[in-house]
């Protein structure tokens, strides 16, 4: 798997936007922010041939209640998991987890109140994936993933 650093390098302009879920709440501007960080991220690795997975899962984080998003992935493929948050969230961590809680090793990105895990199961099934807020203040964030 590529770093994260070879493909924000290569980054050209992402123009596709990911589809939300018709049952998640309309977003604020906040929100959107959020959200329009996280495809920024996401979409240096589309040159990669990874792609956006069609929707996201947007939301509030705060110090010491981190969120959880229960993701049912393949052996095979290979994963980013990118959330951004809005201001006065400062710095983020994206962390992957097996269906027993096992904390699973991964390729990380972090840029301030951005940040991603690169995954590859080596057997398909149930994971999760926390988002956690380390500095900063409660904010809007938004989490996405890409895989290929």
């Amino acid at each position: 798997m590529k770093t994260l650093l070879s493909l924000l390098l290569s980054v050209a302009a992402f123009g596709s936007a990911a589809a939300q879920a018709p049952e998640e709440a309309a977003e604020t501007a906040t929100d959107s922010s959020a959200r329009s960080k996280a495809l920024e991220v996401a979409g240096a690795f589309t040159n990669d041939g990874y792609k956006i997975r069609d929707g996201f899962w947007p939301g509030e984080i705060e110090k010491d209640r981190g969120k959880i998003l229960e993701v049912n992935l393949f052996s095979g493929n290979e994963y980013w998991f990118v959330a951004s948050a809005t201001s006065p969230a400062r710095k983020i961590v994206v962390t992957v987890y097996d269906a027993s809680g096992k904390p699973m090793e991964i390729e990380r990105y972090s840029d301030g109140n951005s940040a991603a895990a690169g995954f590859e199961p080596d057997i398909s099934g149930k994971y999760f994936v926390k988002v956690d807020l380390l500095e900063g203040e409660k904010a809007p964030f938004c989490l996405l993933y890409t895989y290929k």
